[in-house]
């Protein structure tokens, strides 16, 4: 078996894949090895803990919540098997901060058996907006990620792969999650605050079938499948073709407001090689 290139990723709304897969295949193409995709985004494919060969390079990308990676995934990326192969660890935050999402999917590919030689913080369109980071990752920002991508394939074919796991801006030890808050700067609890939908649902399951949760019922979209868990991943709301899915809780279109109130000014890419 032959060395190869995997971009692996979590992607609700498609940011997250479109960095990943671009760092994937410029790696692909500089080194002349084969590229496959493995996404982990819907439930089923996250039921068997993936497994790789030291033969293997893979780009592995989460988006970052609450300045985390996010916690419902823990479990699973914890079971990957790296088996010595080389690891590059993405995240994708919507113009916050990401915090210590990189520091801890870093750590978390060092602990399951990858080498990871290099890493990248981008930015991409908030989950929960139409307006916050609009537009991202723009051209400048996938410019960054050829460049990561060009870092890391000039370690692998040098041999050299330098200090390992590469170095990543980080609080030491990694901090808690980030609090959500109001536009009055008060804490707001939105964990178990679910979309709405409205009339204009033709219940043509788009939604249920993007869930990541698997919590929509195909049968009927306007309603919730046992616990109904909702990780606000945005795939719901932006990805259906009526615009049915909408939120009212006051507590999380507060806490919007003011995300695209205070995190207007565009936030930088950061890579690590």
């Amino acid at each position: 078996m032959g060395k190869k290139v995997w971009a692996m990723f979590f992607s609700g709304t498609g940011t997250t894949e479109k960095v990943v897969t671009a760092i994937s295949a410029d790696i692909a193409a500089a080194t002349g090895f084969e590229m496959e995709t493995f996404n982990f985004t819907q439930p089923k494919n996250r039921l068997i803990p993936k497994e790789f060969t030291c033969e293997d390079i893979v780009v592995l990308g989460t988006p970052v919540y609450a300045g985390r990676v996010p916690n419902v995934l823990l479990k699973y990326l914890n079971s990957v098997k790296g088996n010595g192969a080389i690891g590059i660890p993405v995240v994708l935050f919507g113009n916050r901060s990401y915090d210590d999402a990189l520091m801890e999917l870093r750590n978390i590919m060092a602990d399951t058996g990858f080498k990871p030689i290099a890493a990248g913080a981008f930015v991409g369109a908030h989950a929960f907006s139409y307006t916050l980071a609009k537009g991202r990752p723009n051209s400048e920002d996938m410019e960054k990620a050829s460049l990561l991508a060009q870092k890391a394939a000039e370690k692998i074919k040098s041999g050299s792969l330098g200090n390992v796991p590469v170095f990543v801006k980080c609080n030491d030890p990694i901090g808690p999650y980030y609090t959500p808050r109001g536009l009055d700067g008060n804490p707001v609890q939105i964990l178990k605050v679910r979309p709405l939908t409205n009339d204009k649902c033709d219940n043509c399951g788009i939604c249920a079938a993007l869930c990541p949760m698997g919590s929509i019922d195909p049968l009927n979209c306007k309603e919730y499948i046992g616990k109904g868990i909702c990780i606000k991943c945005g795939a719901c709301v932006k990805k259906c073709p009526k615009g049915a899915k909408y939120y009212t809780d006051e507590g999380y279109l507060s806490h919007k407001a003011a995300l695209e109130k205070n995190f207007s000014r565009p936030a930088e890419v950061e890579i690590f090689y």
